[in-house]
């Protein structure tokens, strides 16, 4: 099929002539994923159709509780804070956003009464301005009015510098005003393809003015309810233990009819994937556990015991090693890793195209992760429609050596390499679990045959992924010279997902390390091409320059691809839960119930 064929499906659909499944399953019989066909949809300006989900109860409550293991511990609940996924999902408990992404990459309204379209105005044709109309009657968990000042307001505190939230790059890409109410207008200072971020899935949570205003700016980590949430989700706050546990009971006037069916929630903290595997599949103390990074092995043999079943969801996640460009062990201006530094040998590619041939991602998906890791070479892996075919990795020890020979790295007496005094000794951090501290002990090996030596450091999951600014050891401080984790990437579309490594996301003090670049590469012609897909209205084309931008980071070897990670979870028995890959899985929390 060729690029009119495609554009002439596209206006078919627009026009009615066929139907969104029709397209979508000729995009599949070719080879192509439904959250691509969706994603290609929603960049043209096509109406969304939720996926089917049946829910059976017929009244609010009377579920009981229902317990979930996040054996990474949440330790703030505020969502414009969380850089980690834990403190996104325990937020999104109580919080929600305009919309969410449903398995198949289609928005689904939730704080809005549609989804912007071109058909109901929503949408301009300049693809510079987005109308959002919000749903009427929804009441903050204090019993205040959910209205357009929410989203204003939203929108301000997490658009301010001194704020210094994690999602700040969305909202500062946008203006948003009120025009009535129960109706908000976002305007862009230029054609923007991907409208659907700002009030949008886990960076769109939306916040009270009449809580949070006071606290927007240099004091906006005193807030309260950072720790006590009011938000307008199925659940209200009971009880917050950072880095343990998280309660919340019904919300008897949520917005939504005969939703939720469980009458509280409780989200435990801390642990390991193992234990929450077991506690789950083999046990039934809970039900339902999150992020299994567990060995293929032992989930399969915890499945026998026949109490729970795994659940797989496919988004974009990517297990990655990255490479430090500054120097974590000298400190300029109060701070490690700073960007006034270099590091002393990462920055040599002799040396980056040596580590990236000696991780053995082959046997790191056949012996450790199975179909729950699968070996790849690149960033980007999903949508099938950005995925580079121009990459490929080797696991090739000779030829390490020989990169790093040719660079003048010379083994000294004790047999590391070295150069102008300069040892190629190095820390390889990554929070503790059992797959990641294996696949630590292979990269080591590999490393030490080469001449490069490796001290590994594993750092508890709730103290690395915190979010505290104080936390010497988190990831966005990488304060190692590589370090190793799953980025997720929860929305259809890469945009967001590669802003990771533009320049002006850099993670540092001035920011409260909130950037989302960790690795603190700069390169020019990667800015620019983010700046052009920004406003790439041409969905072809844009994929074009998504497709350049992740082969840059790979040939500069900004970070080793290791596995490409579906989520894995597990639900015990009965438990009908409504999950995405593209999304928070608390996103869906209020459509879960138990088979009676």
């Amino acid at each position: 099929m060729n690029e009119q064929q495609l554009r002439d499906l596209i206006e078919d659909v627009r026009a009615g002539t066929r139907t969104r499944r029709e397209f979508i399953n000729r995009m599949i019989a070719l080879g192509l994923t439904a959250p691509l066909a969706s994603a290609m949809l929603l960049q043209s300006g096509v109406a969304m159709a939720a996926a089917p989900y049946e829910y059976k109860p017929t009244k609010r409550g009377g579920g009981g509780p229902v317990h979930v293991l996040w054996w990474e511990a949440p330790t703030l609940l505020n969502p414009h804070f969380a850089v980690g996924t834990k403190d996104q999902d325990a937020s999104r408990i109580f919080y929600e956003p305009l919309a969410n992404w449903d398995a198949d990459g289609n928005l689904i309204p939730v704080l809005a009464a549609e989804i912007p379209t071109i058909n109901n105005g929503g949408l301009s044709e300049d693809g510079k301005s987005v109308t959002w109309k919000l749903k009427k009657g929804v009441t903050w968990h204090d019993g205040k009015p959910f209205t357009a000042d929410d989203c204003v307001f939203t929108w301000e505190y997490a658009s301010d510098p001194a704020t210094a939230t994690y999602d700040i790059a969305t909202y500062q890409a946008v203006k948003v005003s009120k025009l009535d109410d129960y109706t908000i207008k976002l305007a862009f200072a230029k054609p923007t393809p991907y409208w659907a971020d700002a009030f949008v899935g886990v960076r769109g949570m939306i916040i009270p003015k009449h809580l949070f205003e006071q606290y927007k700016g240099g004091n906006s980590r005193q807030a309260p309810a950072n720790l006590a949430p009011v938000g307008t989700g199925p659940f209200m706050y009971v009880q917050f233990r950072p880095g343990d546990l998280v309660r919340a009971k019904i919300n008897p006037n949520y917005h939504e009819e005969n939703h939720p069916y469980f009458d509280s929630i409780e989200m435990k903290g801390g642990g390991d994937a193992v234990s929450a595997a077991r506690a789950v599949m083999q046990t039934g103390e809970y039900d339902y556990a999150w992020n299994l990074q567990v060995e293929n092995r032992i989930l399969q043999l915890l499945q026998k015991a026949g109490k729970g079943q795994l659940k797989f969801l496919y988004g974009g996640d990517i297990e990655h090693i990255q490479l430090n460009n500054t120097d974590p062990w000298k400190t300029v201006d109060d701070q490690r890793s700073s960007i006034k530094t270099t590091h002393p040998f990462l920055t040599d590619p002799a040396v980056r195209q040596a580590l990236n041939v000696l991780v053995n991602r082959q046997a790191i998906h056949q012996y450790i992760y199975g179909p729950a890791g699968l070996a790849t070479a690149n960033f980007v892996n999903n949508p099938k429609r950005y995925v580079s075919k121009d990459t490929s990795f080797e696991f090739n020890i000779a030829t390490a050596i020989k990169l790093l020979e040719d660079a003048g790295w010379k083994p000294g007496p004790d047999g590391v390499r070295e150069k102008n005094g300069v040892k190629l000794h190095m820390t390889y951090a990554t929070s503790v679990n059992a797959p990641r501290q294996q696949t630590q002990e292979i990269v080591k090996q590999a490393c030490q045959k080469a001449g490069i030596s490796v001290d590994l450091k594993a750092i508890l999951a709730s103290v690395f992924f915190s979010s505290d600014v104080a936390n010497p050891d988190t990831y966005t401080k990488f304060y190692n010279d590589i370090q190793m984790y799953t980025t997720t990437m929860t929305q259809p579309d890469p945009q967001l997902f590669l802003a990771q490594f533009v320049s002006w996301e850099i993670a540092q003090k001035e920011n409260k390390w909130a950037g989302l670049n960790i690795t603190r590469w700069r390169n020019a012609e990667y800015d620019a091409l983010y700046k052009a897909a920004e406003s790439e209205l041409d969905t072809v084309k844009r994929a074009a320059l998504f497709i350049k931008m992740n082969d840059l980071v790979i040939k500069n070897v900004v970070v080793i691809p290791v596995v490409y990670r579906p989520d894995v979870a597990a639900a015990i028995n009965g438990l009908n839960t409504r999950l995405s890959g593209w999304d928070s899985q608390m996103a869906y929390l209020k459509d879960w119930y138990r088979e009676t």
